[in-house]
């Protein structure tokens, strides 16, 4: 029996486990970096211990550190979660000869499949399903192709290649990246289906025979080749395809004698074949939704199975409902994924029934990595947390799903919540008309939820009326409103950098504090603090009519031609975060006379986001064309490159590789060429 379980890992996943184990009466071990030394997982778990630093492969990927950290609190058994050291066959090995449980498959099954290339070549011989593979760029005889890592997954050494020309680079690009996340820079090629469908099968197996099956998956829905949206059953998937897939999926998991919690995953494509992709040794992500319709803890089958139990059952347990489960990721999707740091100040969802295992009827479930307060990082992957809806049916799912996500608060970081509403509520999502192209062929899902022109202008009046009603609360004379008059006078105005760029909001307070005028304009950033013409509400374009219901410090209610609307207004510094029926905005109040700024040299680069500069291939004096690689930030397990935004020569180069930088430093000048 397990009597104390170190979790390998952090953030949601250490969270889930060590759910499981108290509802089981385990003691849980906790490992953290240096910024993760007040997380959530920490705080939870009955024992920690420090690993000093915070990249990854000085921390979370140091097996011997986590084995010793092991043996120093006296843990008799190790979950590696998902990631991190979860498929690495030597971490199990070490882990097992130190005398600990290993929850999870034999070190000979994780080494088998964990390399892409062997997988195929093995279950190829079992006869499982295969696409035309290539494992040097000179053998593919025909585009396009996908380069893949063979180790690892989470959609990291991946590129889509459709001409010859393009292959050089991408294998080269696919190699560095898999080698910085998994140890391992080998990829190979293998034929790219268009519209293609992503299934995958939970598969459950113990050490007395029992290989189960728990239904497929459908995770199609995907950017940069990782997963954001995940359902079970797949509206694609009728009776007879489901008896394939979970037949393939056996015979994958008897081919090397699996043991434990694993998923086969396919390639659905539009003829109905099916296609092996690869198997993760380990507890996926998207479990959640395999829980809800198939009553079971994963995590608790998992933890029996390693004791050496059998499975409660000898079949396929009839599924229940729909569910789905989304990743909110802290990025912004409208700006190439651009992930987004910072304190998470606000991090609410309304009607959450239950967190981190099977809910017990359907509703909401959320498996957060965070809480209010949490500092979001460089270090790892973004994503924040996982909702899941079940419910009856798929369109019942979809809704509540969609609903709870657009009620509810994240504050202080970018977050991929409005496109994941966007989503939920899209037509061709609805019919069950998904594949890996989604987001490709549906750029409208990309606009923000707070689109109509009245909702931005609302959101704006009321973050200045919320401000008015903090000011006036601090105001040596009570009774009266901030900026009230005696007689009638010009607009009280302020002045926000928000979603669409810089806006000016001007209102008027009569003597009984009631909204007598107001308007809203865009404004030229130059302009602000300058001398101008008066906001004039009379000159205001088709602004609503709109009466002050209530108006406090975080909370605001108008009464807009009839309709009454909520506002809660939360500020912290200079920025307000507005969220109400219409969605979500952040608003930064800018100074009424800013202080002058050093401005950055014209054909300045600056780092998209905080990390460190991973390849430098240029030199000062260099020319350049435009489109061309410069150099790489790192940051949150991805590559990011920064292009020539013209032709040019590098007149200035401040960073080097290894150079850590802030968002908005300076990397270097492109005088462009004449």
């Amino acid at each position: 029996m397990i009597r104390r379980l170190l979790v390998a890992n952090r953030g949601e996943i250490a969270r889930r486990v060590f759910a499981t184990c108290r509802a089981m009466g385990v003691e849980t071990v906790a490992v953290y970096s240096d910024s993760d030394a007040d997380a959530p997982h920490v705080a939870e778990a009955d024992y920690a211990v420090h690993l000093p630093g915070n990249a990854p492969a000085a921390t979370y990927l140091r097996g011997d550190l986590i084995i010793a950290a092991a043996r120093k609190c006296g843990a008799d058994a190790v979950h590696p979660g998902y990631g991190f050291l979860s498929e690495n066959a030597e971490f199990a090995r070490a882990v097992v000869d130190a005398g600990l449980t290993w929850v999870g498959p034999s070190p000979k099954a994780i080494a088998l499949m964990g390399s892409k290339i062997e997988a195929k070549a093995l279950l190829a011989d079992v006869g499982v399903p295969m696409l035309p593979t290539a494992l040097e760029p000179e053998q593919v005889e025909a585009f396009p192709v996908l380069v893949k890592a063979s180790a690892g997954g989470g959609g990291r050494g991946m590129r889509i290649v459709r001409d010859p020309e393009s292959l050089p680079e991408a294998v080269a690009a696919a190699r560095r990246e898999a080698a910085s996340a998994f140890g391992d820079g080998t990829v190979f090629c293998e034929r790219y289906i268009e519209r293609a469908r992503h299934i995958e099968v939970q598969i459950m197996a113990d050490s007395h025979g029992n290989v189960v099956t728990l239904g497929e998956r459908e995770c199609s829905i995907q950017r940069r080749h990782q997963k954001i949206v995940e359902e079970t059953p797949s509206p694609a998937v009728d009776p007879q395809l489901r008896d394939r897939l979970c037949q393939a999926a056996i015979a994958a998991a008897r081919a090397v004698s699996y043991v434990g919690a694993g998923t086969v995953e396919f390639l659905l494509a539009p003829s109905g074949e099916f296609f092996f992709l690869e198997m993760n040794t380990r507890l996926q992500v998207e479990h959640p939704v395999t829980e809800c319709v198939v009553g079971v803890d994963l995590v608790r089958l998992q933890l029996v199975v390693a004791e050496g139990g059998s499975l409660p059952f000898n079949g396929p347990p009839p599924l229940r409902g729909h569910a789905i489960e989304v990743r909110l990721y802290a990025e912004d999707p409208a700006y190439a994924w651009m992930p987004s740091t910072g304190t998470l100040h606000r991090f609410d969802v309304p009607g959450v029934a239950h967190s981190f295992g099977p809910l017990p009827a359907p509703g909401l479930r959320l498996d957060s990595g965070v809480v209010d307060g949490s500092v979001v990082g460089v270090h790892y992957d973004p994503m924040l947390a996982k909702l899941i809806a079940w419910a009856p049916t798929r369109a019942e799912a979809a809704r509540m799903l969609s609903n709870a996500l657009a009620r509810a608060r994240f504050h202080g970081v970018t977050t991929n919540r409005d496109l994941l509403v966007r989503v939920l509520r899209h037509s061709a999502f609805l019919s069950g008309g998904t594949d890996t192209g989604f987001l490709d062929r549906h750029p409208e899902v990309f606009a923000p939820l707070l689109s109509s022109v009245d909702a931005v202008r609302l959101s704006c009046l009321a973050a200045a009326l919320s401000g008015a009603a903090r000011r006036a609360k601090r105001a040596t004379l009570p009774g009266l409103p901030s900026g009230w008059r005696n007689v009638p006078s010009a607009l009280q105005s302020v002045v926000y950098e928000g979603p669409t760029g810089t806006i000016e909001v001007g209102y008027r307070l009569d003597r009984l504090n009631d909204l007598a005028a107001w308007a809203v304009r865009r404004v030229d950033p130059e302009d602000v603090g300058l001398p101008g013409a008066a906001l004039d509400p009379a000159g205001a374009p088709d602004h609503p009519p709109a009466e002050i219901l209530s108006a406090t410090g975080d909370q605001v209610v108008l009464d807009v031609a009839g309709v009454r609307l909520h506002f809660s207004v939360a500020a912290i510094g200079d920025v307000s975060y507005v969220d109400s029926p219409e969605g979500s905005v952040t608003l930064t109040e800018l100074p009424r006379y800013p202080l002058p700024v050093s401005e950055q040299p014209e054909g300045s680069l600056i780092a998209p986001l905080p990390g460190a500069v991973g390849r430098v291939l240029v030199v000062p004096g260099q020319r350049v064309a435009a489109g061309e690689l410069l150099l790489t930030v790192e940051a949150m397990k991805l590559e990011h490159p920064v292009h020539a935004p013209t032709d040019g020569v590098i007149s200035d180069l401040r960073v080097a590789a290894g150079s850590q930088v802030e968002s908005g430093a300076l990397l270097a000048v492109l005088t462009p060429a004449l």
